[in-house]
């Protein structure tokens, strides 16, 4: 059966009406995507220049809108005096100054930056109105990024600068921000908005007030003396205790960045006494060129990552790793060197050894001068230690930690070294008995010379971890050899544990005292109390027993 048509619809005009609205539906669609996407384009850029503020801030916002990565440094540029119109051909850059030198990059195209004279450009200023309006743009590019670290930045920055204008996006923003430590820090810059703007309620102020004592940081303190009110106010009022309460909290988290700073201090005279306490512990000799082994070692990782970074640049983030053996060995083997060819010929003679070893040091000094100059060298700090993270109040860098991380692993090291292996064996024996010990066939000559250069190879290591802290200079052993005599004799000459104990004692006293009276004051101090104390336990404070005591 076949079907047919009907004659009341012809097909023809039919097959006609579905082609016009085909056609009709290509067309629109070709021209929607002709059609110019709004937002960030040359076009908005050039009006951030004009004379109209109307269009200016149109601009801003477009540009705000558009999301595009590059608006926020455009944005960041007009604010901070950076953006320049370019007199050849108009064209809007940003300036950036790199290395000393100024350079002008286009936004849009992404081109590398470019020197320019000065007669070669011209500053786009701002007024005060443009300004407000760059800031709720801004405010709104940084709280809507991806990046929690730029959400976090922007709302300290909005605790620093409270402003009435971005109470409404900071708001907007907390409605959807789920990262804890962003949203705290959001939540403070609202009652920091509110409590600095007088138009504001009575009882919102109060309770922002309240809400900023219980954040108990500086900035809200900050924010808290810059307000206005009332002494005599119950707002005023509440305001100072506020203030009285965060005082209190902040002296709190001082003590303990200052018990931080301590152990930090503390470990990095860990790793400068570890090998002494090993070359003068266990041998008795009296090494003053211990510090310039520290120096070597240093020197060791400015060459290494010289040399790493000539091969590739990504080689330079892997360089502190390579350097740690590298030091060890090179540091090791001048400690051998001097053993073989001065120590070994005044054992038992502890003042000859000493001027010895002084001359020594001076000879170090002046080859390393010789060879790098006098001038201080860089060592560069790898990325991945690089930076610092917040506990509370408590800022912690990342080198320093590993600082602390690194001297208890080469403390742990060595004493594995001394208990569990054979040169350790060795080492204990001769250090308690050494005619019993060469009677037994074991080579004394030979034990110390690996002794001494086994202490001179970990302060080699502790160079490594000091390049990333202090100058490497050809002084650089000068600045830790005092201290690293002082810790070993207070803590117990020949006792690892008591080197531990002694250079964190040492070092969170320092650090304890000397906000109260100097620097050299608590040097002095800590001296004259070190001497005092041998007066009493002249074997420190973990004396070993025994016949190593003798």
């Amino acid at each position: 059966m076949v079907a047919r048509s009907d004659p009341r619809r012809p097909p023809r005009i039919l097959e006609a009406s579905h082609l016009f609205l085909l056609l009709l539906s290509l067309l629109a669609g070709t021209a929607l995507a002709a059609a110019p996407e709004e937002g960030f384009d040359a076009e908005r850029l050039q009006q951030l220049g004009e004379r109209n503020l109307r269009v200016v801030e149109q601009a801003v916002a477009d540009i705000a809108a558009s999301g595009a990565p590059e608006s926020l440094e455009v944005l960041l540029a007009l604010r901070d005096g950076r953006l320049y119109r370019r007199q050849q051909d108009d064209v809007i850059v940003v300036a950036n100054r790199v290395d000393g030198v100024m350079l002008y990059n286009d936004p849009l195209l992404g081109t590398l930056g470019e020197p320019l004279a000065e007669d070669e450009v011209t500053v786009i200023r701002v007024s005060n109105r443009i300004r407000r309006a760059l800031s709720a743009a801004i405010a709104s590019l940084s709280l809507g990024s991806d990046d929690a670290t730029v959400r976090l930045a922007a709302a300290r920055q909005f605790i620093d600068s409270p402003d009435r204008d971005l109470l409404e996006a900071i708001e907007d923003a907390l409605e959807v921000e789920e990262v804890a430590r962003v949203r705290q820090a959001l939540e403070v810059a609202r009652a920091a908005t509110i409590a600095s703007d007088p138009g504001q309620p009575d009882d919102a102020r109060m309770e922002a007030v309240e809400r900023l004592a219980e954040a108990g940081t500086s900035r809200a303190r900050r924010v808290l003396l810059s307000m206005f009110a009332e002494e005599d106010s119950a707002l005023g009022l509440r305001r100072d205790e506020a203030v009285a309460v965060i005082d209190r909290n902040l002296a709190r988290w001082q003590r303990a960045q200052d018990l931080w700073y301590g152990l930090s201090l503390g470990s990095v005279l860990l790793l400068a006494a570890l090998g002494l306490a090993i070359t003068f512990g266990v041998m008795g000799v009296i090494n003053m060129a211990h510090g310039e082994m520290i120096m070597i070692g240093a020197y060791t990782t400015f060459v290494v990552q010289g040399v790493l970074r000539g091969i590739s640049p990504a080689l330079a983030e892997v360089s502190l790793l390579i350097a740690l053996p590298v030091a060890f060995l090179v540091a090791g083997a001048i400690g051998v060197l001097i053993e073989r060819t001065v120590i070994r010929r005044l054992y038992s003679r502890p003042l000859e050894t000493l001027l010895a070893t002084w001359g020594i040091s001076l000879i170090l000094q002046q080859t390393v001068r010789t060879l790098f100059g006098a001038s201080n060298q860089r060592v560069e700090t790898p990325s991945w230690l690089s930076g610092s993270f917040e506990f509370g109040q408590l800022m912690i860098t990342y080198n320093r930690l590993a600082i602390l991380i690194f001297a208890l692993v080469v403390l742990a090291a060595v004493i594995l070294l001394l208990t569990r292996t054979s040169l350790g064996l060795h080492i204990r024996a001769v250090t308690q008995n050494r005619k019993m010990a060469e009677s037994m066939g074991i080579r004394s000559d030979r034990v110390d010379m690996l002794t001494f250069g086994l202490g001179s190879g970990i302060a080699g290591i502790a160079g490594v971890a000091l390049s990333q802290i202090a100058n490497v200079s050809p002084n650089l052993g000068q600045n830790y050899i005092i201290d690293s005599f002082m810790v070993i004799v207070f803590g117990g000459v020949g006792n690892l544990f008591g080197t531990l104990v002694g250079a964190m004692t040492l070092g969170v006293t320092t650090q304890l005292v000397e906000p109260t009276l100097g620097a050299v004051a608590a040097k002095v101090l800590i001296l004259v109390f070190i001497i005092i104390f041998i007066q009493f336990r002249p074997r420190g404070l973990f004396p070993q027993r025994g016949r190593a005591a003798e």
